[in-house]
């Protein structure tokens, strides 16, 4: 209580953030945890299930299991390649001048700045013989007719991984520039002395330990992106996807809760992945706990 008077100009100042936050992120969380064991339709008061609805997900809804291979392929597919990615250019601009580097940033960073930009993947791939892929392979002889990219099984979830990959150089790249900028450069004259030889003893025993704070919330941001994608893969194969080919929880989540206002099922879906999120979340902290030791 002491503590609270000394300090009371700034819990002043948190309040109204920590008001927003409460209404807006923990109170529609713990909504949806106790929307997940009712049946609500919007329409009429919830009623209770108990865990009928998580039941149903696991051992009666096979387009679920689906969709949760599909995300865990999106995940463990882009969710690293896009973190080393990030971190990797990052490390590579930083050594450029302050103008090129700024620019070169700028270049790397668009593709996540301009929105819906992947729609430029519709022309290369488009299913006719204008795509300039099927233009080009009919060209050469290598296919007799223009293959349907977005809407065959075979191809398209590993088109939208290409194109989620191009497009995850967003947050986090901006987290690790901004990172290896405030890394204090006598550490590194000081490991210098202390035998540190080369670059990559550099980036193991100085860089990246001083950068734990931004590897750890490029890793959430990078979490959340691989475990969330829907526009791509509902804007370009469809929604739902030849034989579910394309689809994600997130999808799964929304059609249940936007199309066949199911709220109380959308929820149950929204918990589960909240629940692995935490989970991978969790294993990645304790890896970047041995960084640099």
């Amino acid at each position: 209580m002491q503590e609270l008077k000394q300090h009371k100009e700034l819990y002043i100042m948190l309040l109204p953030f920590t008001i927003l936050f409460f209404t807006f992120v923990i109170l529609p969380v713990l909504s949806s945890v106790v929307l997940s064991f009712t049946d609500f339709n919007m329409l009429q008061f919830p009623q209770w299930r108990g865990v009928d609805n998580y039941v149903r997900l696991f051992l009666d809804d096979d387009v679920f299991l689906i969709a949760f291979k599909n995300t865990l392929m999106f995940a463990l597919i882009t969710g690293p390649i896009s973190y080393m990615m990030c971190f990797v250019f990052a490390w590579l601009i930083n050594e450029l001048r302050p103008k090129i580097r700024s620019f070169v940033t700028l270049v790397f960073y668009a593709p996540a700045l301009s929105g819906n930009v992947f729609f430029i993947w519709q022309f290369l791939f488009s299913g006719d013989t204008y795509g300039l892929i099927n233009g080009n392979l009919l060209k050469l002889g290598f296919i007799n007719q223009p293959i349907q990219w977005f809407i065959d099984p075979r191809y398209n979830l590993t088109i939208i991984i290409i194109i989620q990959l191009w497009m995850s150089l967003g947050t986090s790249f901006l987290a690790f520039i901004a990172g290896l900028q405030s890394v204090d450069r006598t550490l590194y004259e000081a490991g210098a002395i202390d035998g540190v030889r080369n670059r990559w003893q550099e980036l193991w025993y100085i860089t990246l330990p001083s950068m734990k704070p931004q590897l750890l919330f490029g890793a959430i941001m990078q979490i959340a992106a691989s475990f969330s994608v829907s526009t791509i893969s509902m804007s370009l194969a469809g929604f739902p996807s030849t034989n579910y080919s394309a689809h994600t929880i997130v999808l799964h989540m929304l059609d249940f809760g936007t199309i066949r206002y199911e709220m109380g099922y959308a929820s149950a879906i929204a918990v589960v992945l909240f629940i692995i999120m935490l989970v991978v979340k969790n294993m990645i902290e304790r890896v970047l706990r041995y960084v640099g030791n």
